[in-house]
């Protein structure tokens, strides 16, 4: 291992996300970065070409992988085959797998959106007067549609979830780095999901967060857990992102954004110390 570890940092710069700003985010970090490692930034059709020269791969934000999703798999073949290390690690069971985890945490009881992929399932569901209806390789919101109920039956199942709609007070984001807590942000406005605040969780809130960190077991990388506040005051989880999270890192204050980069960099040196693993 050199003394500056080299990384490949996997980037779309260019793609139009709603509401955020993929590059600024990732020219920011990854110049921070830059003060412990070497760091080549990379289109994600490009990484599996280029990562055989680096130590590791660091995916940050690269889009839904759906849109590439040949290269992607190309990627991780090669990842796999060659004991690349890539940060997150592979091994994810959350979106980094698809939404199945969205129905193995329903059945586990876990408090997540109720969520179905077959019409016998649909009785578990709470009643809603619409209902969400997304592909399960779904992301950013892509293929997104609300259906009444009444229109279920006509649904053509198989490649579906569907989830009740949730009349919720607002959504918050609870961001990890290894199992370490950094920060929350929250939109207080529903209708404008990624107009973001700074959140002070409460121990409840934590301990909610917490559970999902723990059922993903990840031991090194960064994940962020989306939930939304009921009008009961619960909350439930919306997803669990764990292959290329968006941070908001500039709706975050300069202290926790320095502490996230301090935690991502010891991070990242442990992980590479720990050996290959993909």
């Amino acid at each position: 291992m050199p003394a500056r570890p080299r990384l490949l940092y996997v980037t779309d710069l260019a793609y139009q996300a709603r509401g955020r700003r993929y590059c600024d985010e990732d020219i920011a970090l990854s110049s921070r970065l830059r003060a412990d490692f070497d760091i080549a930034l990379c289109h994600p059709l490009d990484t599996a070409a280029l990562m055989d020269d680096f130590d590791a791969v660091v995916v940050r934000n690269s889009g839904p992988m759906l849109h590439h999703q040949a290269a992607y798999d190309a990627f991780r073949a090669r990842a796999a085959a060659h004991g690349t290390r890539v940060y997150n690690p592979l091994t994810g069971r959350a979106d980094m797998a698809g939404k199945q985890y969205l129905l193995d945490l329903t059945a586990a009881g876990f408090p997540v959106i109720p969520t179905a992929d077959r019409p016998e399932d649909l009785g578990r569901l709470p009643e809603s007067d619409r209902y969400a209806v997304k592909p399960k390789a779904g992301a950013d919101s892509i293929g997104l549609d609300f259906v009444p109920r009444e229109r279920l039956a006509d649904l053509s199942w198989g490649d579906i979830l569907v989830q009740p709609r949730i009349d919720f007070r607002y959504e918050a984001s609870f961001y990890y780095v290894d199992d370490a807590f950094q920060y929350a942000l929250h939109a207080p406005d529903p209708a404008q999901r990624w107009v973001l605040e700074p959140y002070e969780p409460t121990e409840a809130d934590l301990a909610f967060a917490r559970r999902f960190i723990d059922w993903n077991t990840l031991d090194h990388g960064i994940q962020r857990v989306d939930a939304c506040r009921t009008q009961g005051g619960d909350l439930l989880l919306v997803e669990l992102e764990d292959l290329n999270p968006y941070l908001s890192l500039d709706r975050v204050p300069g202290p926790d954004r320095d502490a996230f980069v301090a935690a991502m960099t010891a991070s990242l040196h442990g992980y590479l110390e720990a050996g290959p693993r993909v």
